[in-house]
Order: structure tokens, then C-alpha cells, then sequence
């Protein structure tokens, strides 16, 4: 829905002459040319640690899948066709580590694994998180924590969300069938049977109504992925953080760039991911975008995942 109503204001836009909003946004760059983009320099050791024999799909080039349409993390430009983000812009800061060009390749959420396993891109940036079920298939090279987060209104009386008594008797919003969904139903229950008052579970499928509920009062407070939320509290100005948690509460869950399983390229990607925290530009990106809260302090080849459900 986001994706259908961010094209059909561009459309309206172009047709009445007027620069989209989206193009004038305080603190993002969702131009075409993406002028400030945080570029980097060749590391030799990554390079030196990819094997022989690994095949890139395009000699000179690193193919990266992206799957588009949830910014800060992905979405489409002012031109509503070039790839912004802060996937992109790490795609682009491995490609230029590993001495290649970036080519992206756009993909939808269904058909990533496939699109890895084929050949088709040499690695997947897209918000992946890293679980023993994934791992079976799959390599891994963390780059990001996976968070969700409690967001309120900015004059909102709740300072912090923290823990489960925290959310007793408060009217929440989060999306069905997620992560958010089980850990506020399991924080729900465990409320109850101690005595407190249960949680106001709210579920709507589109993005500004919730808005729209939060802002006019229907709702306390929305629970979802904390990316998405502190971009549209940057952007606007009328949402704050008041706590956020691991996607994969009690555990600790993080995103990761996929790459074939068995391939060699994960650990070169490790390598390239550490240098970037070490020189600064992975965390110059992630600022870029609003997203210092989900910093890693060191990337990891095929750490410990989610377990299987």
C-alpha cells in the first residue's frame, strides 16, 4: 500500500508540474542522483579472501538483490525508479570494497531465495535476518541489528516502554502475523497472570491510518520495525522513540547480507563489513539514514540464529 501511494503521488505530481514532497523530505536524500552517497575504497584483504573459483554474475560488477518499498531501509527515489536507501548505500560500500561496480537487481520478497540459489544475484541486502532455518540454505554477514520499537505521540505522557508491565492497559497497534505481534501477546499474557490489565491490541493495514489513530488518540502507542518508524518520526516530526527491542526477543536477532550457501563469499563479506565499522563509514551510513540505534560493533559469519519456530 505505502509502495502503490508513493508512485501514485509522483504520478499526480509530474501531471501537475509540481516537485514531488517526497523529493524535499528534511534529512533524506531521495534524489536520483544521490550526490552524497558515502562511497568507499578497495579493501585488500576482502579481496584477497574471495576465492578462485566464486563466479560473479557479471565479471566487473557485484549483483546485489534488493527488495524495495520500506524506506529508510529501501525505496524508490524521486523518479520512482532508482533504488535509495540505506541497502543500497551498503551494497555500494561492499561493491566498491570488493573492487567491483554495483549492479542491483529488484526483487520481491518471495522470490529472493531463489534468486540467490539460480545465480541470478551474487548476494541479497535486504533486511534478511539471520535464522537456523535460513542457515541450512543459506551464508551469512551481519551488518545490522534487527529492532522493533515502541513509538508515541511527541507530547505523549509515556517517557519509556521497556519491559512487559510497561504496556499494561495501553491501547497498541502492531501488525499481524510478525515477530512485534507474539513478543506484545506474550508480554500480553504474561501481564494477565500477574494480575494486570491486558493490552488493547489494535491491527490496521495501512500505514496512515495507524497514523491517524495514533495522532487522534484512539491509540497509545504503534509496535513495529523501529527502521520504518524513526524515518517517518525524522520525516514528520510527530512520533518519538520510547523503547525499542530484538525482532527476535528474548534472543537477539540481526540482518545480514545472504550469500549461496557454501560459496566462500560470506567471509569476504565479513571482512569488508568489519572494515567498514572500523574505518567509520558503516556507521556514517547508517546515520545517513536515521539508524545509529542499530549499529553492530562487529560483523559475524553465520552467527547463532533464530530458532526454528
Amino acid at each position: 500500500m505505502r509502495l502503490r501511494a508513493h508512485l501514485a503521488t509522483l504520478l499526480l505530481a509530474s501531471m501537475a508540474g509540481i516537485a514531488p514532497a517526497l523529493a524535499a523530505e528534511p534529512g533524506f536524500d531521495l534524489s536520483p542522483a544521490q550526490q552524497n552517497r558515502i562511497r568507499g575504497t578497495q579493501d585488500p584483504a576482502a579481496i584477497k579472501a574471495i576465492p578462485s573459483n566464486f563466479g560473479f554474475v557479471a565479471k566487473n560488477a557485484l549483483t546485489v538483490g534488493i527488495v524495495v518499498g520500506h524506506p529508510p531501509i529501501s525505496t524508490y527515489a524521486s523518479d520512482a525508479r532508482t533504488v535509495v536507501g540505506f541497502d543500497p548505500d551498503l551494497a555500494q560500500l561492499i561493491a566498491d570494497s570488493l573492487g567491483k561496480h554495483l549492479d542491483v537487481v529488484i526483487l520481491s520478497w518471495p522470490d529472493w531465495p531463489l534468486a540467490l540459489v539460480s545465480g541470478k544475484v551474487d548476494v541479497v541486502i535486504s533486511n534478511v535476518t539471520v535464522t537456523e532455518e535460513r542457515k541450512a540454505k543459506f551464508d551469512f554477514s551481519t551488518y545490522r541489528q534487527d529492532q522493533i520499537g515502541f513509538y508515541v505521540k511527541t507530547d505523549s505522557p509515556i517517557r519509556q516502554i521497556a519491559e512487559p508491565k510497561d504496556v499494561a492497559g495501553l491501547r497498541i497497534i502492531t501488525d499481524a502475523g510478525t515477530n512485534q505481534e507474539k513478543i506484545l501477546l506474550e508480554w500480553d499474557r504474561q501481564n494477565v497472570a500477574h494480575g494486570l490489565k491486558p493490552v488493547s491490541v489494535q491491527y490496521y493495514d495501512d500505514d496512515a491510518v495507524k497514523s491517524v489513530a495514533l495522532q487522534s488518540g484512539r491509540a497509545d502507542a504503534i509496535f513495529s520495525v523501529n527502521a520504518v518508524l524513526a524515518y517517518d518520526a525524522a520525516r514528520q516530526g510527530k512520533t518519538r522513540q520510547v523503547g525499542t527491542l530484538s525482532g527476535g526477543w528474548p534472543r537477539t536477532a540481526e540482518v545480514a547480507v545472504t550469500s549461496r550457501k557454501g560459496s566462500g563469499l560470506a567471509d569476504p563479506l565479513t571482512i569488508a563489513l568489519n572494515d567498514l565499522i572500523q574505518n567509520g563509514q558503516y556507521r556514517s551510513v547508517l546515520a545517513r539514514w536515521h539508524l545509529e540505534s542499530e549499529a553492530i560493533g562487529k560483523a559475524a559469519t553465520n552467527p547463532p540464529g533464530l530458532p526454528k519456530s
